[in-house]
């Protein structure tokens, strides 16, 4: 099965750690992936109904963080990437594991990227390849 994972760059530190973790996960489970890089979370949406089109891919790692700032535009931002993921996979049965953290601290948002702490792009991972065996099974995919 093909993956593909959709890593915001804003904050690379925390991606690279996001990334490691998926990435393992996925090889774990026997997926081939590719990656592409987009500037912030916000664009994680778009890039994967993008890969969507393409009908290459059985599912979806979203990566990226949020780190609070205290401002509206942080809310928005938050607010609107979790729905445009949530819209994706109701509205069009993709099959998304997300890997996006939000924290308080760029700090406690690589804590729990990291694997020693939490391996949320793992976890992410691992959601994204259970849906697509989900999907299988109910007969959504081949």
């Amino acid at each position: 099965m093909n993956i593909l994972i959709v890593e915001a760059r804003y904050h690379p530190a925390i991606s690279d750690a996001l990334t490691d973790g998926a990435t393992k996960a996925l090889q774990q489970g026997g997926a081939l992936f590719r990656r592409v890089s987009v500037p912030g979370a916000l664009e994680i949406p778009a890039a994967i109904a993008l890969g969507a089109r393409s009908d290459q891919f059985a599912g979806y790692v979203a990566l990226g963080s949020l780190v609070r700032t205290g401002a509206l535009h942080f809310d928005l931002i938050t607010q609107n990437v979790f729905y445009g993921l949530t819209r994706l996979s109701v509205d069009h049965g993709l099959c998304i594991g997300n890997g996006i953290v939000v924290a308080s601290t760029e700090d406690s948002a690589l804590q729990m990227a990291m694997k020693e702490e939490r391996d949320v792009g793992g976890e992410a991972a691992r959601a994204c390849l259970a849906m697509v065996v989900l999907a299988q099974r109910l007969g959504e995919q081949t």
